[in-house]
C-alpha cells in the first residue's frame, strides 16, 4: 500500500475494462440514482442535476422581481418630479433592489451553475455533501421568498442595501423592515456559506481520476477560488449584521457615537465582505467564460496557468481593498494611499484574463452565434467598467463623484457587464445539457442586442449625470438643473434591457418545456460535462490525461459510456462515487452518498421558520422551528458515517479501494477545517469590533466598566483545556480499544463538565465585575465576545450526548469514526477561541496603557 496515495502500488493508470460489461450493470446504476416521482415529491431530490436546476431558476426568478424593481424605480426618474412612488416606497423598492441584486441573485447563481455543472466537468457522480446542497438550497429559497414578500405589506427594509447606521438603528429604522434584512440575509449568507464547503471539498476530493490541479477545467479553478473567498469574507457580513440587531433588540451601543459606539465599524465590516463579493461574482463569471471561449473558437485556452494564477491574484487582492469605499470617511491618508494602489493593482490580474480571452479568439476559428455575441458583449461592458474603476481609485476624484450617479453607473457596468452578460451567454451554451435543445438562435440574436444596446443607453448616462452632479439614493430631483434627458435616456433603456432579457427567459421556458431529445454537444466541447450522463452522471468515472479530454481523446466518451473506466456500476446498490487526492488526483475512496430524502428540506424550513419568526417576535414558535431544524439535521447526520458493508471495494477490474477513512484522510475532516476557518472568522471580526471600540475609548475599560480578577479567566481557560485534553483521549482510546468504550464514555463526560464549567465561571466573573452591555460599546464587544463563545459552548454540550448515543448503540467503531474524530476537532478550537478571547479582553487594556 501506497500510503501518501492510499493506493495500492500496483494501482494501474486505467482500469483494465471486461468488455461486455455484466449484464444488468446500467440497470443498478439507474436503479441507485433513480429521482422521487415527478411533481411535489420531487422536492425531496438531493442530488446535483436536480438541486442545481432547482437553484438556478429560483436565482433567475429574484433576477426578475429585483428587475422589475429597477424598472419601478427608473420609471420614478425619467422626469422632475415625478410622484409615481413616494419617498418611503422609494426608499423600500431601492433597497429591496440592492439587496435581492446582490443576494438573492449574483451570488446564488454562480453557486447554482456551479452545483449544477461542476460534477459533470470534474467527472463525478455528484458532489460529497449532497443533503447539504439541498438544505442550502431550500434555505435560501425559502427565506429569500419570504423576505421577498415583506415589501407586499409595507415592511421591507429602506435604510439602503449596505444598511449604514445609524440610519439603520431602532431610533431612525423604529420598524421591522431593518430586522428583516438583518435576520433574512445573515441567514441567507449562512446558506451561501453552506454550499461553499461542499464546492471546496468537491473541487479537491471529487475530481477524476487523473485530472491533476493543473488539468482541472478554469472554472472548477474559479469556483475554489470564490468558494474560499466565501469562506473568509461572508463572516464580516455575519458578524455585522449580529451587531446590528443586537444594538436594535437589546440596546447594546455598538454604533452609537454618544455611548463608545462607531458608526465607521459597521462600514468596515461590511465592505471587507463587500468589496470581495464583487469578485465573488465576477470570478465564477470569468471561469465560465473560460469554458465558453475555447469550445466556440476551437482551440485550446491561450494562457491557462497564467489564468489560473490572475484568478487567484484577484482573489487575494480583493480582501485589500474595501476602505476603497470609504475614501471620503476621514480616514488615515497612509491607509487610503495603500488601498488605492491595491486597486490599480487589481486590474493586472484581471487584464491577465481579458487577454488570455482576446488571445484564444484570435488564434482560433469564432462561430458567431448569440454565445459568441454575449461574450463580445462582455468583453466591451467589463473592460469600460473596469476603466472607470481605475478613475474611482484615483483618490481626488474619487472624492469629486463619490455618492454620485457616476458610481451607480460604475458599479452596475462592473456587475451586469461582468457577471449577467456571461450567465447569459452561459444559458444558450449549457441549455442543451438539460434536455438535448438548443435555444433559439434568431431569438437569442435579438435577445442579445437589445440587451446590449438597452444596457448601455441605460447605464452609460449615468456617467454623464453624475459628473454633473447627480447625486445617488435620492427619489426625485428638481427642474433645470440639467440631468433630465441623461434620466429620460436611461430609463429608455432600462425598459430595452428589460425586453432583451424577457425574450431570452422566455424562449427558456419554451424550450425548456420540450420533450427531451437526444444527447448533443452543438459546440465540440472539450470538458467533460458534455459526455452524455443521467441523473448519476457519467456511465463509467473516466481517466484524464488532458486539460481538453474530449479533444485529445476522441473515443472517450463512447469508453465511459460503455463502462470501461473506473466504478462502471454501483458495488453496494446505492449511490457511489471516488474520492481522489487533492494533487494528483489518484483514486483513494470508494465513497457512498445518500439517496434522497425529505429531511434537508424540513431541516432549511425550520431553518428559515427559526430567523423569521424571530424577526417578528414570535418567539415560542421559532424556537420550535429551530428545534425542528436541528433534529432533522441530528436525523440525517446519525444516517451518516457508519460502516460501510466491506473495508474495501473494488472499483476498476483488479483496483480495490478503502471504502471509509478516517482523521485527515477523511474529506469530511477537511470539510470541518473550512467550517472553522468561517467561524474563526466570524469571531476575528467580533474581536476587531472590541478592538475597535477600545482604541477609540478615552479610557479602557471605560469609566463604569471593571475587568474581573485574573483567577477566573486563568481558571476557565484550564477547566477548558482539561476538557480537550479529555476528548483527545477518547478519540486515541477509541482506536486503541474499540470493543470497551467505558472510558472512552467517561472521558466524554469529564469532558462535557469542563467544557460548561468553563463558560459558566466566565459568564459568572463579569457578571461579577459588573458587566453592563447596555452601557457603553466596550462593555457590548465584550458581552458579545462571551455570548459567541457560549453558543459553541452550548453547541458541545448537544455534541458530547451525540457521541455517546452513537457508543451505546455500536454506532462507533474504528471504521466509522469520523463523528468522533470531526467533533474532537471542533472541541480543541472552541477551546482555542475561548482562550484568544479571555486573553484578548483581559490583556488588551494592559498592551494599550
Amino acid at each position: 500500500m501506497n500510503k501518501k496515495s492510499g493506493t495500492d502500488d500496483t494501482t494501474p493508470r486505467r482500469p483494465i475494462s471486461r468488455l461486455p460489461r455484466p449484464p444488468g450493470e446500467r440497470e443498478a446504476l439507474e436503479r441507485a440514482w433513480a429521482p422521487p416521482p415527478a411533481g411535489w415529491r420531487r422536492l425531496a431530490a438531493v442530488n446535483n442535476t436536480h438541486v442545481g436546476l432547482f437553484y438556478i431558476a429560483t436565482a433567475l426568478l429574484f433576477f426578475l422581481l429585483a428587475g422589475v424593481l429597477g424598472l419601478m424605480m427608473r420609471a420614478q426618474l425619467a422626469v422632475p418630479e415625478a410622484e409615481l412612488l413616494s419617498a418611503g416606497t422609494y426608499n423600500q423598492v431601492f433597497t429591496m433592489h440592492g439587496t435581492v441584486m446582490m443576494f438573492l441573485f449574483a451570488v446564488p447563481v454562480v453557486e447554482a451553475l456551479a452545483v449544477y455543472l461542476l460534477p459533470g466537468m470534474l467527472g463525478a457522480r455528484d458532489l460529497p455533501f449532497p443533503r447539504l446542497s439541498a438544505y442550502a438550497f431550500w434555505a435560501y429559497a425559502i427565506g429569500g421568498i419570504v423576505f421577498f414578500c415583506t415589501i407586499f405589506f409595507g415592511a421591507s427594509p429602506d435604510g439602503g442595501w449596505f444598511m449604514y447606521p445609524p440610519l439603520t438603528g431602532k431610533e431612525h429604522s423604529p420598524g421591522v423592515g431593518a430586522d428583516w434584512w438583518l435576520l433574512g440575509i445573515g441567514f441567507i449568507e449562512i446558506s451561501a456559506i453552506a454550499g461553499a464547503i461542499e464546492l471546496i471539498i468537491g473541487v479537491l476530493f471529487t475530481r477524476a481520476p487523473g485530472m491533476s490541479l493543473w488539468r482541472m477545467p478554469v472554472f472548477a479553478w474559479a469556483m475554489l477560488v470564490t468558494a474560499l473567498m466565501i469562506v473568509f469574507a461572508f463572516p464580516a457580513i455575519i458578524a455585522g449584521t449580529l451587531l446590528l440587531e443586537l444594538e436594535r433588540a437589546a440596546d447594546w451601543p455598538f454604533f452609537i457615537p454618544a455611548r463608545g459606539g462607531d458608526p465607521l465599524l459597521w462600514q468596515h465590516l461590511f465592505w471587507f465582505f463587500g468589496h470581495p463579493e464583487v469578485y465573488i461574482i465576477f470570478l465564477p463569471a470569468a471561469g465560465m467564460v473560460s469554458m465558453m471561449v475555447p469550445a466556440l473558437a476551437r482551440t485550446p485556452l491561450v494562457g491557462y496557468r497564467w489564468a489560473v494564477a490572475a484568478l487567484c491574484g484577484v482573489g487575494l487582492l480583493s480582501f485589500a481593498l474595501w476602505v476603497h469605499h470609504m475614501f471620503s470617511a476621514g480616514l488615515g491618508s497612509f491607509s487610503m494611499f495603500l488601498v488605492s494602489a491595491a486597486s490599480f493593482a487589481v486590474a493586472v490580474p484581471s487584464a491577465v484574463q481579458i487577454f488570455a480571452w482576446i488571445g484564444t479568439f484570435w488564434r482560433g476559428q469564432v462561430q458567431g452565434n448569440t454565445p459568441t455575441l454575449f461574450l463580445v458583449g462582455f468583453h466591451a461592458i467589463f473592460v469600460l467598467g473596469g476603466l472607470t474603476g481605475i478613475m474611482v481609485a484615483v483618490l481626488p476624484f474619487d472624492w469629486q463623484v463619490h455618492d454620485s450617479y457616476f458610481i451607480v453607473a460604475h458599479l452596475h457596468y462592473v456587475l451586469i457587464g461582468g457577471m449577467v452578460f456571461p450567465v447569459f451567454a452561459g444559458l444558450y451554451y449549457w441549455a442543451p445539457l438539460v434536455n438535448g435543445q438548443r435555444l433559439s438562435e434568431r431569438l437569442g440574436r435579438w435577445s442579445f442586442g437589445l440587451m446590449f444596446a438597452g444596457f448601455n443607453l441605460a447605464f452609460f448616462p449615468m456617467h454623464i449625470a453624475g459628473l454633473m452632479g447627480m447625486p445617488r439614493r435620492v427619489y426625485t430631483y428638481a427642474s433645470g438643473l440639467g440631468w433630465e434627458l441623461p434620466n429620460l435616456l436611461s430609463t429608455v433603456g432600462a425598459f430595452v434591457f428589460a425586453a432583451g432579457v424577457a425574450l431570452c427567459l422566455g424562449d427558456l421556458v419554451r424550450t425548456l418545456a420540450r420533450r427531451s431529445g437526444p444527447h448533443r454537444d452543438p459546440w465540440q466541447a472539450p470538458s467533460l460535462e458534455w459526455v452524455a450522463g443521467d441523473d448519476y452522471g457519467v456511465r463509467s468515472i473516466p481517466q484524464v490525461d488532458s486539460r481538453e479530454p474530449l479533444w485529445q481523446r476522441p473515443t472517450l466518451a463512447r469508453e465511459i459510456e460503455d463502462g470501461a473506466h473506473w466504478l462502471p456500476g454501483t458495488v453496494f446498490g446505492g449511490r457511489e462515487t471516488l474520492v481522489t487526492s487533492v494533487r494528483a488526483a489518484r483514486p483513494q475512496q470508494l465513497l457512498l452518498l445518500p439517496t434522497d430524502g425529505w429531511l434537508p428540506f424540513i431541516a432549511a424550513a425550520g431553518t428559515a421558520g427559526f430567523f423569521l419568526l424571530l424577526t417578528v417576535a414570535m418567539v415560542l414558535p421559532a424556537l420550535l422551528c429551530g428545534a425542528l431544524a436541528i433534529g432533522c439535521i441530528v436525523g440525517w447526520l446519525w444516517q451518516s458515517d457508519r460502516a460501510a458493508p466491506q473495508a474495501r471495494a473494488e472499483v476498476g477490474d483488479g483496483v480495490w479501494l478503502p471504502t471509509q477513512r478516517t482523521g485527515r484522510q477523511s474529506h469530511s475532516w477537511w470539510a470541518v477545517v473550512i467550517l472553522l476557518c468561517v467561524d474563526a472568522s466570524v469571531f476575528a471580526s467580533i474581536a476587531f469590533a472590541h478592538l475597535h471600540v477600545s482604541m477609540a475609548a478615552v479610557v479602557c475599560p471605560p469609566p463604569g466598566a471593571a475587568l474581573p480578577a485574573l483567577a477566573a479567566p486563568a481558571g476557565a481557560a484550564g477547566l477548558w483545556l482539561m476538557a480537550s485534553a479529555a476528548m483527545g483521549w477518547a478519540r486515541r482510546r477509541l482506536a486503541r480499544h474499540p470493543a470497551g468504550q467505558g472510558g472512552l464514555r467517561a472521558a466524554m463526560a469529564l469532558a462535557w463538565v469542563g467544557a460548561v464549567g468553563g463558560m459558566v465561571l466566565m459568564v459568572w466573573s463579569h457578571a461579577e465585575a459588573g458587566l453592563a452591555p447596555k452601557a457603553d460599546a466596550w462593555s457590548a464587544t465584550v458581552a458579545a465576545l462571551l455570548g459567541w463563545q457560549a453558543f459553541h459552548v452550548l453547541v458541545l454540550a448537544v455534541m458530547a450526548p451525540y457521541v455517546l448515543a452513537r457508543s451505546w448503540t455500536g454506532l462507533l467503531q474504528p471504521r466509522a469514526r469520523a463523528t468522533l474524530d470531526n467533533i474532537v476537532l471542533f472541541w480543541h478550537y472552541v477551546t482555542a477561541q475561548g482562550v484568544a478571547g479571555a486573553a484578548l479582553v483581559q490583556f488588551l487594556p494592559e498592551w494599550m496603557a
